[in-house]
């Protein structure tokens, strides 16, 4: 059922979406996992189009916030306001919804606000709440954050926080479409065609299935295998290497193991099979953990990136341990 629904949705996508096969794959995963993602990538890459159409596939309610220098916390959560009761005459405050309140939540270019600003999303992330002079809302569920960002341009933006960056599950690569993607992308946009999306899932179907990936069979060797990537990261643990220890001022949290295992089962779900692979891990690995490595200066000055770090440790991690 999950691998044909799967199926429906990317094929729907693919309609809308030229290329970027692997970015919905991820997209996917990460939306049965009850995972955010950050998207980065060059303009023009569809990254907004992407997900707008993803909330239409899904029959959830979506709401888009352009992240501004000027954004203000209650831009976001929602505030207060003075109203009048008709019947007693009185005045009282009447909470009014910001735009965190849907199912689906894009936070365009959200690099671009101050800290003060990204910190309201830190308890909906993670909690599902939003809390406002004092008081507890709950956000509707399903509920997913989608943030983008320019990695191009770094004048007037603010990088996200590691504890912040640490609540999105993946950090997804947009890149360049091949030429003939390009090809079909510049032909089928300049042309008449009007693709219209159609309800594939229920919001009760995402949250079936999300019960459903926690149920996936993972093996110990598999488990053990997830664990020992993350640490591998750490340049304090006796399992890194010499190179490791060089490259990185810090490595993933025991949230990235979470991460590891929980987006390796919805891999095998969405393949149809019962339980999880070294590859599923693997597969994961970067979108988990790109975002979680310090880069040292060392390898800011070598030209190394984290996708390379992670690289090197997945070539020489052995799957026994």
């Amino acid at each position: 059922m999950v691998a044909d629904a799967h199926r429906r949705m990317t094929r729907a996508l693919g309609a809308v979406i030229v290329g970027q096969e692997h970015v919905l794959d991820l997209l996917l995963t990460a939306l049965f996992c009850k995972g955010h993602c950050i998207l980065e990538g060059v303009p023009g890459l569809a990254k907004t189009l992407m997900i707008s159409s993803l909330s239409k596939l899904l029959s959830m309610s979506f709401n888009r916030i352009q992240f501004t220098p000027d954004l203000m916390p209650s831009d976001i959560t929602g505030t207060e306001i003075l109203q009048e009761n008709k019947t007693t005459g009185q005045r009282e405050l009447r909470f009014v919804q910001g735009p965190v309140f849907a199912n689906l939540v894009l936070a365009d270019e959200i690099n671009r606000t101050p800290p003060k600003t990204q910190s309201a999303l830190l308890q909906a992330m993670q909690e599902h709440h939003v809390t406002v002079s004092g008081k507890s809302f709950a956000l509707p569920n399903p509920f997913f954050v989608l943030g983008t960002q320019n990695p191009i341009e770094s004048e007037g933006t603010y990088p996200l926080p590691e504890a912040q960056l640490d609540r999105f599950m993946f950090k997804i690569s947009v890149d360049y479409p091949t030429l003939a993607d390009e090809i079909r992308i510049a032909t089928s946009t300049t042309s008449r065609q009007n693709v219209k999306l159609e309800p594939v899932m229920t919001e009760a179907d995402i949250l079936r299935i999300q019960d459903v990936v926690r149920d996936v069979l993972v093996a110990d060797s598999v488990a053990s295998y997830a664990v020992r990537l993350a640490r591998a990261t750490r340049p304090t643990d006796p399992s890194s290497s010499a190179e490791i220890r060089r490259w990185l001022s810090w490595g993933a949290g025991p949230r990235a193991c979470q991460s590891l295992l929980l987006g390796a089962k919805a891999r095998a779900l969405l393949d149809g099979r019962p339980s999880v692979s070294f590859d599923d891990v693997r597969t994961v690995a970067k979108p988990v953990l790109r975002h979680r490595l310090v880069a040292s200066f060392t390898a800011e000055s070598e030209g190394i990136s984290t996708d390379q770090v992670i690289d090197r440790i997945l070539a020489s991690l052995p799957e026994a341990g």
